[in-house]
């Protein structure tokens, strides 16, 4: 079999397992295959840079893999020479330009979908949290005494009795919990179930016009009625996790287990043919 054959072989196999979905990513990250796609596309035989334009373009359907291709050396160039180059058919001048301006907008599109993620989540925050939600309001305590687990435990199980604390999330470094509650529950509320520990004492932390803090403590005379929760669920216990048996765990089965044997035969058939 000639050396012109057995490259025309293994590029229409890496086109055919380009073609699969499942396998792009395991060819990008393979250190033989994509450079020696490269090598394939200033290939003398036609069909040989054909189809290994398709396997490209295949391997740049998958987003993870377009940066990695456009950075890989040799990539860019390789398609802009099929482009000028005056003996290349016209099908094949058409996929290069494509390929070439799919490759090029890579870093454009991922700075976009970041900001647009940055912006979603900003929205959010601001739903969530923002004034716009006249139902609830986040009161943040200082907790003299939160220490250890141990007391962030006591904390948990005052607040958790309390009849409209919707969340809390612990600073335990700064001995801080930030609290979202019911707009009509008052903060001192939490003060008095915390200070009912015995071991801890909750003061709020308010912020000043200029973006300061200032920690006002609760009014020691001050008694407030806690309504308590009577129906808290009980967490469910460690052993009775409906967790997957390790043993029956489902694993997905795709042409890429059959596929990676031969990526490795390919591996070797491209570094005996080309000196890199």
């Amino acid at each position: 079999m000639s050396a012109e054959m057995d490259a025309l072989t293994v590029v229409n196999q890496l086109r055919d397992l380009a073609a699969d979905p499942l396998n792009r990513r395991a060819i990008v990250e393979d250190q033989g295959c994509l450079p020696g796609l490269i090598l394939f596309l200033d290939h003398p035989n036609p069909q040989v840079v054909y189809s290994a334009l398709l396997a490209v373009r295949y391997l740049a359907e998958c987003r993870a893999n377009r940066e990695k291709m456009k950075g890989e050396l040799g990539m860019m160039l390789s398609l802009q020479n099929v482009m000028q180059k005056s003996t290349s058919p016209g099908e094949t001048k058409l996929l290069a330009s494509e390929i070439y301006e799919i490759l090029q907008s890579a870093g454009k599109e991922e700075a976009e979908q970041a900001e647009a993620a940055a912006a979603s989540c900003r929205r959010k925050a601001q739903f969530f949290l923002g004034s716009t939600n006249k139902r609830a309001k986040t009161v943040v305590l200082h907790i003299d005494g939160l220490d250890d687990s141990t007391r962030r435990s006591l904390c948990e199980e005052a607040l958790l009795k309390i009849r409209g604390v919707i969340s809390f999330t612990f600073q335990m470094a700064v001995k801080r919990c930030v609290v979202r509650i019911r707009s009509d529950l008052k903060a001192e509320a939490l003060g008095t179930a915390i200070n009912s520990t015995k071991v801890m004492k909750a003061q709020q932390v308010v912020k000043t016009e200029d973006g300061g803090e200032v920690i006002m403590p609760f009014q020691e005379d001050s008694e407030v009625l806690v309504e308590e929760n009577q129906d808290i669920p009980d967490y469910l216990p460690e052993e009775e996790s409906p967790s997957q048996d390790p043993d029956k765990a489902v694993t997905r089965v795709g042409s890429i287990t059959e596929g990676m044997g031969w990526l490795n035969t390919a591996a070797n058939f491209l570094t005996r043919s080309f000196y890199w």
